[in-house]
């Protein structure tokens, strides 16, 4: 799906139908590659892996396809089993973006290979932490942090945990923002934070399918009294940005010293001379915040599911998790034991102790609608 965008459109359906009568028939030894993911990342693939691949692995190409978003991910994958069931060709090898669990009954019709069990070599380092399913790949991550002005905040004073933050900001009113929880996932996932906050610091509590009245307002209940205690002494006496890249503006601008930013448009960022290369990261010790994993299915009905393991193998690998760090501003898939020394030093303050999620779901409105009611009730949401 396109990055952080988890709505299913209907369009999106219609864009990945008309795309099919466009492919040709697979070639053995061209692995056919499709992505639901955002231009930077087709960019990433066309200029670092697709060469270093092919150069690995003489006589295999890659080609890479733009499948739209997530549904037209989804309506390959009912092509290809569709192809299962008459013994003919899918064309399609490899998803670079793909949940396992869609389409309904794609694992157990046999057509998204059982990476766990395909003997890659590599797989042994995946982290832990992002597995979610025998049959998809975790190889790149993305996860909230903190990023601040180190001009005006030392590393050591930066805060390693929720409650240090929370004294922070009231210590230094106007200094820190974030941004609408509807208008951008790293606003979004500090509120998801505060509500962790609020329940015990259990991610494991909140599921996509638990959300009820009577738990949302218990649970969201006590994450507003949080949000109101602090809302004071944000920026502007209690104002909130309208999303991900204003709040790094603000900070560019030295407007704020501290914000919630999504770890790879930060990196990238900072890479770009768009903020300071001493701009300063760190990540919450006592539970980070939310963050998640991009995973690859291979097609096990595919002309060149061998080459397209081979492939899932590679993406592993030393030099393309480090480029995920260096290149993409992501963050690796394997654990970070597997990075190098040098990388795993330069972004000490950023490696996670937790991977939390939060579900969407039934969740996501009463979030959205319970904090404009109840944290910001004169911020016109439509603005």
């Amino acid at each position: 799906m396109k990055r952080r965008d988890f709505m299913i459109s209907a369009a999106g359906t219609v864009a990945g139908m008309a795309l099919m009568p466009r492919i040709s028939f697979a070639a053995e030894g061209v692995i056919d590659w499709y992505t639901s993911s955002d231009s930077n990342i087709l960019d990433f693939w066309t200029n670092t892996v697709k060469p270093a691949f092919e150069a690995a692995n003489p006589g295999v190409t890659l080609n890479l396809v733009d499948a739209g978003d997530g549904a037209g991910v989804i309506s390959i994958a009912e092509r290809a089993m569709a192809a299962k069931e008459t013994g003919t060709d899918p064309q399609a090898d490899f998803f670079e973006s793909a949940d396992a669990e869609l389409p309904a009954g794609a694992i157990d019709s046999g057509i998204y290979a059982n990476i766990k069990e395909a003997g890659l070599s590599n797989y042994s380092k995946v982290n832990p932490l992002a597995i979610e399913s025998d049959y998809s790949l975790p190889y790149r991550g993305s996860q909230v942090l903190l990023a601040y002005d180190s001009t005006k905040l030392s590393a050591a004073d930066a805060p390693k945990n929720w409650d240090d933050l929370v004294a922070w900001i009231k210590a230094n009113p106007g200094q820190f923002v974030y941004n609408r929880p509807d208008k951008g996932g790293s606003g979004g996932n500090f509120v998801r934070r505060a509500i962790h906050q609020a329940n015990g610091l259990d991610p494991a509590a909140f599921t996509v399918s638990n959300y009820t009245q009577e738990f949302g307002d218990e649970a969201l209940g006590k994450t507003w009294e949080i949000l109101k205690d602090i809302g004071p002494s944000l920026y502007d006496n209690g104002a909130y940005s309208s999303g991900n890249t204003q709040s790094m503006q603000l900070l560019s601008q030295g407007v704020v010293t501290m914000t919630p930013v999504w770890s790879d448009q930060v990196l990238q960022a900072i890479s770009q001379g768009v903020l300071p290369e001493d701009t300063g990261l760190v990540q919450l010790q006592d539970l980070a915040l939310a963050g998640g994993f991009t995973r690859s299915i291979v097609i096990e009905n595919g002309v060149n599911r061998d080459a397209a393991l081979k492939l899932a193998d590679f993406i592993l690998s030393e030099e393309i998790q480090s480029a995920i760090l260096t290149e993409l501003g992501g963050f690796p898939g394997v654990s970070w034991d597997h990075v190098s020394a040098e990388l795993r030093e330069r972004f000490a303050d950023i490696v996670p102790t937790s991977i939390p999620t939060f579900p969407g779901g039934d969740w996501s409105g009463p979030i959205n609608d319970g904090w404009y009611r109840n944290v910001a009730p004169n911020v016109d949401r439509n603005s």
